[in-house]
């Protein structure tokens, strides 16, 4: 499952709803779920240990990965819950553009890199692209350099749409695990998704049994799910 959790706010109440996240997580059977927009522990109290709480919850495994730090002293980045054991986690920083030429919001990103302990391992890629073009350039770059040769899950929430040439390159190098089934698969917004931005890739010897979008108004995202051979 990959899962933008807009730091667990719930989207319908706009309050902060681990109980709700959780449940909501569980209720999908999910294995190993790739979260952003995730919270880390800081010096305001609003900035708990999310990705802790959550696992705590669902009895899971659990790796943060801080992409920015708010002021200085608040975390926040992406994060893995898996139901098998970590075997490791690194965080890979995606450098900023050096000059920023567009005119949306900039944050600086990166790329989570795990192992899970599942059929003699498997490698999970969690990453959360930025707004602009320079951004997603930036991105592809870090993330193109980081995909395995084999075994390979790459997801996130990437802000950008299937004809987009950013995703069309990362498409050539892994499969959208959208591919099997016909028409868009939106993720955004929750309450009337419109456009997909939200993907799971997956490498060629991984095989899909079945994607799709459950019909869950937790976050300002929908979850996007893939059912996978490994």
């Amino acid at each position: 499952m990959s899962f933008n959790i807009q730091h667990c706010r719930n989207f319908i109440t706009g309050e902060i709803d681990f109980d709700f996240f959780a449940q909501a997580i569980a209720s999908t059977g999910a294995d190993i779920i790739g979260l952003n927009e995730v919270r880390g522990k800081g010096a305001d109290p609003e900035y708990e240990d999310q990705t802790s709480i959550l696992a705590e919850k669902l009895g899971f495994s659990s790796y943060f990965s801080e992409a920015i730090a708010f002021d200085g002293k608040n975390p926040y980045g992406n994060a893995i819950l898996s139901r098998y054991p970590i075997i490791s986690a690194v965080t890979e920083g995606i450098p900023d553009p050096a000059v920023k030429t567009g005119k949306e919001y900039y944050e600086t990103r990166a790329l989570l890199k795990a192992k899970v302990d599942y059929a003699g391992g498997v490698n999970v890629l969690v990453t959360h692209f930025g707004l602009n073009t320079d951004e997603h350039l930036n991105a592809e770059k870090t993330v193109l350099a980081n995909i395995p040769d084999s075994r390979c899950i790459l997801m996130g929430d990437f802000n950008m749409k299937p004809d987009s040439s950013v995703i069309s390159r990362i498409s050539a190098r892994l499969n959208d695990t959208a591919g099997v089934n016909d028409g868009p698969m939106p993720t955004f917004p929750s309450d009337k998704p419109d456009r997909k931005i939200d993907y799971i890739f997956v490498s060629e010897d991984i095989k899909v049994r079945e994607a799709f979008i459950p019909d869950l108004i937790v976050s300002d995202h929908r979850p996007c799910i893939a059912v996978l051979d490994i």
